[in-house]
């Protein structure tokens, strides 16, 4: 089943958020991900949303997800963004639970 990663991100340092993003990206491709969104200026509509971005990111299922975060790779991406990048994250299995249907 698939899972997702959605990620709010505020970058604090442009020099490190520069550096930072392409070995995110390499971990996550490495790993099976793939990005779905990666907007610069998500619109709340209700409630509140303090981060400038979003990304949505799919891997195969939520084991894959768990390797590539605790990956020595994805491990480096973090400690490179530590107190330049802003991150906030949710992992989220992609289907909804057995039994529920949507209205028609």
């Amino acid at each position: 089943m698939s899972a997702y990663v959605i990620v709010n991100v505020e970058v604090l340092d442009e020099e490190a958020g520069w550096a930072y993003a392409p070995v995110a990206q390499q971990s996550i491709l490495g790993h099976g991900g793939r990005y779905l969104v990666a907007g610069p200026t998500p619109e709340p509509v209700e409630g509140t949303w303090d981060a400038p971005k979003i990304l949505v990111i799919e891997f195969p299922d939520m084991d894959r997800i768990r390797q590539w975060y605790d990956s020595p790779e994805y491990r480096r991406a973090r400690e490179m963004r530590e107190g330049k990048v802003r991150v906030q994250m949710l992992f989220v299995e992609g289907s909804p639970p057995e039994g529920f249907t949507l209205p028609a």
